[in-house]
């Protein structure tokens, strides 16, 4: 006897999730759009930049805008500058913020919770507030004019974030793991660096991701303790060249604003895997 065939019911979409999901495409469209405006402005022609009637195309796409900021001289020494202010950020704020975590969540001693609530207050602060502060302190440290003058507060800013978010990683590693790991004679140093800090690498990256970011694109302290020497500057200040208040060169300044994200989105692509996870154990934590 032959049983009649079941088709399978077509999947119907809920109003909600459909819903939902219009929402989330209109808030990528609004989000990506200025990206889109930048990189289109950067390879639109003068004539086209300048027009009182703008268009979101271009027929006409001209390299001229990256001419000029390959050409700029010191352009190359800024990129190094940045890069090496950004990389030494992430390095250094990860192994500190790695390590304090590790203390405030291991280690029971006087005044732990007062240094946690301590971490979130930092955060509310606002970095203009401490700007003029910063600049006499480097300024009696004799750090201005000097890369050490951006390093400095950066890490300063990233640590609390990256401690507290680093706290929970350290947290859901259960203490039989540290306890079974003394019995097997690993030292503490050996059980820190091969067995717990792998365990919360994602969480490393996670915050890596936000402490790079934020030092890539600092305008306010390059613009604050660079004063007089110009080979010590980051890219955010080489746009400057291009902003003129009687004749800015827009051209110019899409373009290196559009060199200036490229190493941002190179950096996202290869850890994006391990901000995934390291976001994820966040929010499960």
């Amino acid at each position: 006897m032959n049983l009649p065939l079941r088709l399978p019911r077509p999947r119907v979409r809920r109003p909600w999730r459909l819903a939902a999901e219009t929402s989330a495409l209109l808030i990528a469209v609004v989000v990506a759009f200025p990206l889109y405006w930048m990189v289109l402005s950067a390879f639109k022609p003068a004539g086209e930049i300048e027009s009182s009637e703008p268009r979101p195309w271009t027929l006409a796409p001209t390299l001229d805008s990256f001419r000029r900021v390959f050409g700029q001289q010191e352009f190359g020494r800024y990129f190094l500058n940045s890069l090496f202010v950004a990389g030494t950020v992430v390095v250094v704020s990860a192994l500190i913020a790695f390590l304090a975590a590790t203390a405030v969540t291991r280690f029971r001693f006087r005044f732990r919770t007062t240094l946690l609530i301590m971490f979130l207050v930092a955060q509310m602060v606002p970095v203009e507030a401490l700007t003029i502060p910063l600049f006499f302190l480097m300024r009696d440290a004799g750090q201005l004019n000097t890369l050490g003058s951006l390093i400095l507060p950066h890490i300063a800013f990233s640590l609390p974030f990256a401690i507290w978010m680093l706290r929970g990683f350290v947290k859901a590693v259960p203490e039989a793991l540290e306890e079974a790991a003394y019995m097997d004679g690993a030292s503490r140093s050996r059980f820190l660096w091969q067995i717990l800090f792998p365990l919360v690498f994602p969480g490393l990256v996670a915050t890596s991701v936000f402490s790079f970011i934020s030092t890539w694109n600092d305008f306010l302290f390059a613009k604050s303790f660079i004063i007089s020497d110009t080979s010590q500057s980051t890219l955010p200040m080489a746009l400057l060249v291009f902003y003129k208040p009687d004749d800015p060169d827009w051209g110019g300044v899409m373009a290196g604003s559009t060199v200036m994200t490229i190493p941002v989105l190179v950096f996202f692509v290869l850890v994006q895997r391990r901000l995934v996870s390291g976001l994820g154990g966040a929010v499960k934590d």
